[in-house]
């Protein structure tokens, strides 16, 4: 049984054949997937897949590349919205100072919107964090000091001080198919160090596909190839990182029943 925690339905790549997309999912033992918002004017329309499909959840949320564009949505209108049945968790929100297609200053307000959305709800934040682990590890320690909420740092890139920084907060940190890239050693390193009630598994999808099928449009059925590779990494089997990734997905996003 596995469950990718985090997944865009709505790209071209997988909306184009969203049957063949579920069918090819079910039968690499995936059970489970989230769609994750990036603007949340969208929202009705990941609202929609989690309605077609039984076994897909959604979020609410900005994503940090257009934080700009969302600046008129507010904390209110978050937590309004995920309240629909199918809405377990707040985001994607963030900070991208790799492409830094919407200024800093917007996303790090968008953030901590999220943060207020996701304590008001209980909701569980999912975190886009790229290349700015001081600042996202600096504004998570703050927030929490004036109330904790539940997070998950997604796709993880960061490096260990972030990764512990979080732990320490109680996040948990989402893996996707990066770890099997040759160059992704420092990623690995965290993946082998997390705790084993504290990860969870992704694709990202139609973004990142794993080795074996890097240079394709990624999609929710190679999350096993993840799964398989930190099995490796850790030195557990392949149904151990099954058991112990649904368990955390349940129990973080714990509106989806799974928990």
């Amino acid at each position: 049984m596995l469950i990718d925690s985090h997944c865009h339905l709505d790209f071209e790549a997988l909306s184009s054949d969203l049957d063949g997309v579920m069918a090819r999912a079910a039968a690499a033992g995936v059970t489970g997937m989230m769609t994750i918002s990036t603007r949340v004017e969208n929202f009705s329309t990941y609202a929609g897949l989690a309605e077609r499909y039984a076994n897909v959840w959604c979020s609410v949320g900005t994503h940090p590349h257009n934080a700009h564009e969302e600046l008129h949505i507010g904390t209110d209108e978050l937590v309004r919205l995920s309240a629909h049945s199918r809405c377990v968790a707040i985001g994607e929100a963030g900070l991208d100072y790799f492409y830094d297609n919407s200024p800093r200053e917007a996303q790090a307000t968008g953030l901590r919107r999220h943060i207020a959305a996701a304590r008001i709800t209980g909701l569980p934040l999912v975190i886009h964090s790229r290349q700015a682990d001081a600042d996202m590890a600096d504004i998570l320690e703050e927030e929490a000091g004036q109330g904790v909420f539940p997070f998950v740092l997604h796709c993880f890139t960061g490096g260990m001080e972030l990764a512990r920084r979080a732990l320490a907060l109680g996040g948990y940190i989402s893996f996707s198919g990066i770890i099997t890239f040759r160059n992704a050693e420092e990623i690995r390193e965290v993946a082998r160090i997390v705790p084993a009630g504290r990860y969870l598994i992704e694709t990202d999808a139609p973004y990142l596909a794993p080795i074996p099928h890097r240079g394709q449009p990624n999609e929710p059925s190679y999350v096993r190839h993840t799964a398989e590779k930190l099995a490796e990494i850790r030195g557990i089997s392949l149904e151990q990182v099954g058991a112990e990734s649904t368990v955390n997905f349940g129990r973080l996003f714990s509106k989806t029943g799974l928990g």
